[in-house]
């Protein structure tokens, strides 16, 4: 068994990996901030079937985040599962990566996973079992304190994609997909590591594809989440969503010098 999934009297959890690193690890300082960042968006917009949301430290791209879980505030009913997609940052492996764990902690407390509806998926061409890209990966993991300050009970769908089809991930969404008590996030940032006008300029023509719903444009260079992007695009177009842009930034706008930045951007999809 890997060590990042620890057998407790709860079941098997997944510990935080980077509280204190990407966020505060202190509860009561992490509500605070994420409150903070969620105060400052708007919330005046229709909570979204689908995001894509960025996942750097929360002092770089926790506001731009925030501008879309904002908008899950105005909800009608009650978000009873999210499913939160992501690559893989730190292992390399083939297809989408579906956790053993019953459970992800964060400072703010433990969030039951949906593990008859994980099990379903693993019947999907290129899904595996494999719990080591999920031991130390971030990109899931910054979304959860939002989710936590946003939403009522509700379980986690935690997929991490490697080298995969947008069919693939795709696939694994329409199995995942079902009403409007289901979340779906895509965890990723956008250009990396440029100067500030071309960040600039290419950040804006990503989102161009994203908000033309074209996938099948978008390479690794425009987004380190660039396939479960074109997984979600691919059925965001077949479902005729509408795409909604709500911010679009970078390190250099929020916390960071301009000389080398990371992209960030909040879309919602209706």
């Amino acid at each position: 068994m890997p060590e990042d999934i620890r057998p407790t009297k709860d079941g098997k959890i997944r510990p935080a990996a980077v509280a204190g690193m990407f966020y505060p690890d202190d509860a009561v300082e992490l509500k605070a901030q994420v409150l903070h960042y969620l105060s400052q968006a708007k919330t005046d917009l229709l909570p979204p079937k689908a995001m894509i949301v960025p996942h750097a430290g929360y002092i770089y791209s926790g506001s731009v985040a925030a501008s879309a879980y904002a908008t899950l505030l105005n909800r009608q009913q009650p978000i009873g599962r999210v499913v939160v997609v992501g690559p893989s940052h730190r292992v390399a492996f083939e297809g989408v990566a579906v956790s053993t764990a019953e459970a992800f902690k964060t400072p703010l407390g433990s969030i039951p996973l949906a593990r008859a509806r994980l099990a379903r998926l693993t019947d999907l061409p290129g899904v595996v079992v494999y719990d080591l890209p999920h031991s130390q990966e971030h990109s899931l993991e910054v979304q959860l304190p939002f989710l936590q300050c946003v939403l009522d009970e509700f379980e986690l769908l935690p997929l991490l994609v490697g080298s995969a089809s947008a069919e693939c991930v795709a696939a694994a969404l329409e199995a995942l997909w079902e009403g409007p008590e289901t979340l779906i996030i895509i965890s990723s940032d956008l250009s990396h590591y440029h100067d500030y006008p071309l960040a600039k300029t290419l950040d804006i023509a990503t989102t161009s594809h994203i908000e033309a719903l074209h996938g099948e444009s978008l390479r690794a260079e425009d987004a380190c989440g660039y396939l479960p992007i074109q997984g979600l695009l691919k059925v965001a177009r077949e479902k005729k969503l509408k795409e909604q842009t709500l911010d679009v930034r970078n390190s250099g706008d929020t916390a960071g010098p301009k000389n080398r930045v990371v992209g960030y951007g909040a879309y919602v999809f209706h």
